[in-house]
């Protein structure tokens, strides 16, 4: 028997879970058919690759290497070490990068390294307020940034929704952020890194650039780069880029050192393998023609999302998109956020509620929706497509439920089904 022979395949697998643990089986069962009768429009979700899900199931998922390639604290780590090894050069070759740190098992968990690496509890530090798009990890009080560092919020402009620089730049001098943090997660419009780096500068203020979402579009050139301009660039491998769940950290050669002991041992323990193989194996398909036209469908199949909502009578933020993301306003339409997210489940179209900047609703509630294409652009929807699944979309929150409606979100679900 050959060492492929002895790894089980995904059926065998499967089976083999249905003999162990027929409940938990059924339960993954009914999340395959969910996913087969529903279009997943969430835009912190998208599927992994074959390969990368090969990469998750194999050998290297029951290795322990704690520590770094040629320092760990257990022996057998030769293939583990070369795959590290292989995934952060390819990274830093993808980002043009001097360094890479590719343990880090979410962005969240980098962006607490990046913190731990640059700042001490009670530093200052200037971030996008959660109101207009910042992360739970940018300052929110049930986060541990929230709770060790003192956050100062800016935000966008009322008249256009994009990023006050001006205010940007009159909170950097008046609270000398000991760090200033750049980009969140449902701001629509590329964000202007130069702008950051020399208001960072004039105050003398490391520059974090939160890139989970857009790092994807980088990585195929739809979108401009902060590693030239951040100290450290944080990502998510498993939004745009299509790999596992995970961090990602971009340095220089000067924080490398503070950025991998922050990682380990500060933050966590030893690294999941499978994770690193899958990052590794996702960050080379970054790399090919194949992921530029997919990470160009996302983003034509956004404006045309947009577009749609904007016909329907919704108001999307920044009046549109540069990205795979579309926040819209639906209080026009007599929704909240969350009312109009109920729907649009029940349609089998899967998005969230999203507060918007100077939003009068709670949070729990809210006046926006946020919706992304990178799961519908992996399975090969295009802007036909999507410019569909917009009028759907527009036709439901105007004028309510229609049988016809999830009939034919069934139908477009069904067709893309199982493509990755």
């Amino acid at each position: 028997m050959t060492v492929t022979d002895a790894v089980p395949t995904h059926w065998e697998a499967s089976a083999a879970l249905r003999r162990a643990d027929p409940l938990v089986a059924d339960l993954l069962s009914a999340e395959a058919e969910r996913r087969a009768e529903s279009l997943q429009l969430l835009a912190g979700e998208n599927l992994t690759s074959p390969a990368v899900l090969a990469a998750l199931a194999g050998p290297l998922i029951d290795k322990y290497a704690e520590g770094y390639p040629g320092q760990r604290h257990h022996t057998g780590c030769a293939p583990a070490d070369t795959v590290e090894l292989l995934a952060v050069d390819r990274a830093r070759q993808l980002f043009a990068a001097p360094h890479a740190n590719v343990q880090a098992r979410s962005g969240t968990s980098a962006m607490l390294a990046a913190y731990a690496a640059l700042l001490r509890p009670g530093d200052t530090v200037l971030a996008m307020s959660l109101e207009h798009g910042g992360h739970l990890s940018a300052g929110s009080r049930s986060n541990f940034s929230g709770r060790w560092f003192d956050f100062v919020g800016y935000g966008v402009r009322e008249e256009d929704g994009l990023i006050d620089l001006e205010q940007v730049r009159e909170l950097a001098h008046r609270h000398r952020p000991k760090a200033i943090i750049a980009g969140g997660i449902s701001y629509p419009r590329h964000v202007d890194w130069a702008a950051f780096r020399q208001i960072a500068d004039e105050v003398d203020a490391y520059l974090i650039a939160s890139a989970a979402q857009t790092i994807g579009l980088v990585a195929a050139g739809a979108a401009p780069s902060p590693v030239p301009y951040a100290d450290v660039t944080v990502a998510a491998t498993h939004k745009l880029l299509r790999g596992p769940r995970g961090g990602l950290l971009l340095c220089g050669h000067e924080l490398a050192g503070r950025i991998d002991r922050a990682v380990f041992p500060f933050t966590q323990g030893g690294a999941a393998m499978n994770e690193v193989a899958g990052k590794a194996v996702a960050l080379a398909q970054a790399g090919t023609p194949e992921f530029t036209a997919y990470i160009r469908r996302a983003v034509s199949g956004a404006r045309a999302l947009a577009a749609a909502l904007a016909a329907a009578g919704a108001r999307p933020t920044t009046g549109g998109t540069d990205t795979h993301l579309v926040a819209a306003d639906v209080s026009p339409l007599g929704l909240s956020g969350i009312e109009a997210e109920r729907r649009c489940a029940a349609a089998g179209l899967m998005l969230g509620k999203c507060a918007l900047p100077f939003d009068p609703s709670p949070p729990t509630e809210a006046s926006g929706i946020r919706l992304g294409t990178g799961t519908a652009a992996a399975q090969g929807m295009g802007e036909e497509e999507l410019a569909e699944v917009g009028a759907l979309l527009g036709r439901l929150l105007a004028s309510g439920p229609d049988v016809r409606i999830r009939t034919r979100v069934q139908e477009l679900a069904r067709a893309f089904a199982g493509r990755r």
